[in-house]
C-alpha cells in the first residue's frame, strides 16, 4: 500500500472514528479533537502500518489509546467546566414513551466505559469481536461477555 493510498483509505474511515470518539467523549467538540489528534498520530506512525491488516483497527487503537492516555493526564491535572460532557448536564424533559437519540446518548453516557466502547465498536462501527478485543486488548470472550451485559445495561437505562 503506497503513502498516498493509506491516506486515502484513512479519510474514509473517519465517520466511524468520529462516532467512537463522540461515545467516549460526550462531546462534539472533544471528539472532533480526538479525531484530528488520531489521524496526525497515524500519519505520524504510517511506516509502522502493516498492508494487508486492517486498518479500521488500527485507527480505533490509536484513538482509544490516545483518550485514555488523555484520562490518565486529567486525574492529575483536573478538569474544567467546559470539558464536561453534554450527558451530565440537565435536559429538559421529553415526551412519555417517547425514545429518541438524546435518549439514547444520555444512556450511552452513564453506561461503564468497558460496555460503552464494545457496544460501539461492535454494533456502531461493525467490528468483529476479534477486532474489538485487539483494540481493547482482552480475550474474545471478554467482547462476547460485555457486549451482553452491554445490552442489557442499555436497555434498562433506555427504559428507566
Amino acid at each position: 500500500m503506497t503513502g498516498f493510498n493509506l491516506r486515502v483509505e484513512m479519510m474514509q474511515h473517519l465517520p466511524h472514528l468520529r462516532a467512537f470518539a463522540r461515545t467516549l467523549t460526550g462531546n462534539r467538540e472533544r471528539a472532533d479533537d480526538l479525531v484530528q489528534d488520531t489521524i496526525i498520530r497515524a500519519l505520524n506512525a504510517e511506516q509502522q502500518f502493516v498492508a494487508g491488516t486492517n486498518l479500521k483497527a488500527w485507527l480505533m487503537t490509536i484513538l482509544r489509546n490516545h483518550y485514555i492516555n488523555g484520562l490518565r493526564r486529567l486525574r492529575f491535572e483536573g478538569d474544567s467546566i467546559d470539558n464536561v460532557p453534554d450527558s451530565v448536564l440537565a435536559t429538559p424533559a421529553g415526551q412519555d414513551g417517547t425514545i429518541d437519540l438524546q435518549d439514547v446518548n444520555a444512556a450511552l453516557m452513564k453506561m461503564s466505559p468497558e460496555h460503552r466502547e464494545v457496544l460501539i465498536l461492535i454494533s456502531a462501527t461493525g467490528l468483529s469481536y476479534e477486532e474489538t478485543a485487539e483494540i481493547c486488548g482482552c480475550a474474545i470472550g471478554t467482547v462476547k461477555s460485555r457486549l451482553n451485559r452491554a445490552r442489557l445495561e442499555l436497555k434498562k437505562l433506555v427504559e428507566a
